[in-house]
């Protein structure tokens, strides 16, 4: 990052060897960089070319010395500092009835070959430390080792080095711009010893307004506090950086669609009502909240507020943690699976300052022009009592809330920031004439009536 600027990227045919144009930074001149499997199949520096001074002869270059590294045994790119078997996600390690029923979905239909792709091949970088990740990703914990896999994918884009040694918390990294520890907290299904206990319905505006104004805190109340307990801070490999939690919410098929706003109302401890000002304009007007109540349970609203919460820098969201995010990813990536077309719906942040709904839009993400990011759609949510606040040029491309304890809410975001989408995967499909039907756009918008 400091000394290379990256131009483009190739393979070979087979996809064996990996190649990286780059232009040095200081001398301006131009060389290609060829990659190679290691021993754990990970995709690794092995060989570059001359520098040269026009990009089209390094790119020459380039291409030779891929065509010459075909000749080459496979221990040619072996790097002799492996320990350890190739990571292998997706070969069952228990028996068929023991398998998440997700996860089987995932290994074996054709609609989730983009996913299956991406992770297979990235995450072999993925250090087990804990020594059952791949274990739970197959049976008992899909939707928290998917998390923790976007959390990885998340840093590694944003430029950060991962703490291998260390199993606690779960992320330490560095980066240009400073250093980082995450733990990772999911909010599960409420349970009645082995039985699942059904969300309460949503069916109606009250039934809604009842789940995000006192279940859902509750709800993520439950594993905020309990990770809170643990006092990561006194943990010595992670002194003076900014603590971070990463919640996700599986409490509930697609419930992470909807619950952002009762992330938010239990964070800092206030709701906002939509009233004019004496110009006739929109605001938000902060209302306090004391505590959220649902049947039997009660807690205090506001996890910033709670004595050693001081301790926690910020919490993270996003509802895109998900396998769809993988599906999306892989198709970028270039894992197509050929027939498979997948349409992209969801809201987005409307930047008018007057607006009092999102905007919409729906995206193809097969088109030539559509783009994603592993850090678009995430929201950092800034603890005012922070020991350690979290500078917001650490984790860039997210959209970054602060509210103070009279509740002036601010909020710096992308131009583009979901925060909520679904992606619908249709098999069979001739891509190109569905293309052409979206009137050649990879993205379009439009407002709530």
């Amino acid at each position: 990052m400091l000394t290379g600027e990256e131009l483009a990227y190739y393979e070979a045919d087979d996809g064996s060897i990996l190649g990286l144009l780059i232009r040095d930074r200081a001398d301006r001149d131009f060389a290609g960089m060829a990659f190679g499997p290691d021993a754990k199949l990970r995709f690794r520096w092995t060989s570059m070319t001359d520098f040269f001074e026009s990009r089209e002869l390094a790119h020459d270059a380039l291409e030779k010395l891929i065509t010459s590294l075909l000749d080459e045994p496979d221990e040619f790119h072996h790097q002799g500092d492996e320990k350890g078997e190739p990571v292998d996600f997706f070969t069952p390690v228990h028996s068929p009835e023991v398998l998440h029923p997700d996860f089987q979905q995932v290994a074996s239909e054709l609609g989730f070959f983009p996913a299956r792709g991406i992770i297979e091949h990235m995450m072999r970088w993925h250090e087990d430390l804990d020594g059952n990740f791949v274990e739970q990703f197959q049976s008992t914990a899909f939707d928290q080792r998917i998390w923790e896999l976007y959390l990885f994918a998340m840093l590694i884009e944003l430029g950060f080095s991962l703490d291998a040694t260390h199993a606690v918390p779960d992320f330490i990294g560095t980066s240009l711009f400073g250093s980082i520890a995450i733990e990772a907290v999911t909010v599960g299904p409420t349970r009645r010893g082995a039985e699942l206990v059904p969300p309460p319905p949503v069916e109606t505006e009250e039934q809604m307004e009842a789940y995000l104004r006192d279940y859902m805190p509750i709800k993520f109340g439950s594993p905020l506090f309990s990770k809170l307990r643990n006092k990561y801070w006194d943990k010595k490999q992670i002194a003076g950086m900014p603590l971070v939690f990463a919640i996700a919410d599986f409490s509930s098929p697609g419930s992470m669609i909807h619950t952002r706003p009762a992330l938010e109302r239990y964070l800092y401890g206030y709701s906002f009502d939509a009233v004019r000002d004496e110009q006739g304009r929109t605001v938000a007007e902060p209302v306090k909240i004391i505590e959220h109540r649902w049947g039997d349970k009660v807690i205090p609203s506001g996890f910033f507020n709670i004595p050693e919460s001081e301790n926690i820098s910020a919490i993270i969201s996003t509802t895109a943690g998900t396998i769809s995010k993988f599906n999306r990813m892989g198709i970028l990536a270039g894992f197509d699976a050929g027939d498979v077309l997948m349409i992209r719906t969801g809201t987005l942040v409307d930047i008018d300052p007057e607006a009092t709904s999102p905007l919409l839009f729906e995206a193809i993400v097969n088109a030539k022009g559509y783009h994603e990011s592993w850090v678009e759609g995430l929201n950092v949510y800034h603890n005012p009592r922070a020991i350690i606040p979290l500078a917001e040029h650490i984790i860039p491309g997210a959209a970054h809330h602060h509210c103070d304890a009279e509740g002036n809410w601010t909020t710096t975001a992308p131009r583009f920031h979901p925060l909520a989408s679904s992606t619908k995967i249709l098999g069979g499909v001739n891509v190109a004439k569905a293309l052409a039907d979206f009137e050649g756009s990879a993205i379009r918008f439009g407002r709530i009536n």
